[in-house]
């Protein structure tokens, strides 16, 4: 194993703050003790009451406590794998692996420093956040982009992949934006907004993964290797949300949340499909990288 740098340490960190955060979600779970308040916009919602999700809406902290699960038996333990991986052999795969996963907690890390209602472990998010974006930001400067593409034995892209990006794009927005227009002609907020001020996944997703989807074709129609990157990352964070919106589906049903049909369709199920093309094409992608 060869000496740890900067960028390994920072790694360590990230996973060492997801495993803590994700272990005390879980441990949130419990379903007796919500209570009702009446929000900002003069709604009754009724709160969740539990553990570290205990101010959160009752019908989001199910949600939260989805994610922490799957990032805590999913993500953490190959996050740790591709880090391991890189320490030991510093190859282009690895460095592209462990940047996937790094985004991928980026992700999470922002959804949960902006989008949870603050609590005890507000500072221990914000650790998190700037552990993952800058674990980030020092791998996308170490990936060499034109090393990336003389390696690659998969000429990128092909249609499918095209197809993937524009459909994934496209999905993006289709799955949120059904939930905004209306409030901007009636004036009220969110149908979901209850005690937050906004629904930061709207922002992640159709603010920067959709757009990200559409650079990340541009970059590799130019040959040019940083749009490997972003398609790694892309197909990585694709792959885990199809995993985890089923998990929090059945977090949601173990609550007694029933959703509805059409939403299961528009919101999981569209997602579920794009994650097993994603997982597909993910694969060839680090098969056609030479070492």
């Amino acid at each position: 194993m060869k000496k740890l740098n900067g960028t390994d340490i920072l790694g360590i960190f990230t996973i060492l703050l997801l495993t803590m955060i994700t272990i005390t979600g879980l441990l949130s779970f419990n379903i007796e003790n919500s209570y009702w308040i009446t929000n900002q916009y003069g709604d009754p919602v009724n709160l969740f009451g539990s553990g570290i999700y205990a101010r959160d809406s009752y019908f989001k902290a199910p949600i939260f406590i989805g994610s922490d699960f799957t990032m805590l038996f999913l993500v953490v333990p190959m996050m740790t794998t591709a880090l391991l991986k890189e320490i030991k052999h510093r190859t282009l795969k690895s460095k592209l692996q462990l940047t996937a996963f790094a985004a991928t907690v980026l992700y999470y890390a922002t959804s949960i420093a902006f989008g949870i209602t603050y609590n005890a472990f507000h500072l221990i998010y914000i650790a998190l956040f700037g552990c993952s974006l800058f674990l980030v930001i020092t791998l996308m400067i170490k990936n060499d982009a034109p090393a990336l593409q003389k390696a690659l034995k998969w000429k990128l892209p092909t249609r499918g992949i095209r197809i993937f990006l524009i459909l994934s794009g496209i999905s993006l927005l289709i799955a949120w934006l059904p939930d905004i227009i209306p409030t901007i002609f009636s004036g009220k907020p969110l149908p979901l907004i209850e005690v937050y001020t906004t629904e930061i996944t709207y922002v992640l997703d159709m603010g920067i993964i959709s757009p990200l989807m559409f650079i990340c074709l541009g970059l590799l129609q130019k040959q040019n290797g940083l749009g490997i990157v972003l398609l790694s990352i892309l197909l990585t964070l694709c792959v885990i949300i199809g995993a985890m919106l089923p998990i929090q589906t059945v977090f949601q049903t173990l609550a007694g949340i029933v959703l509805p049909l059409p939403v299961l369709i528009a919101k999981v199920g569209i997602f579920v499909v794009l994650a097993a093309f994603a997982a597909y094409y993910n694969s060839k992608l680090y098969k056609s990288i030479k070492e």
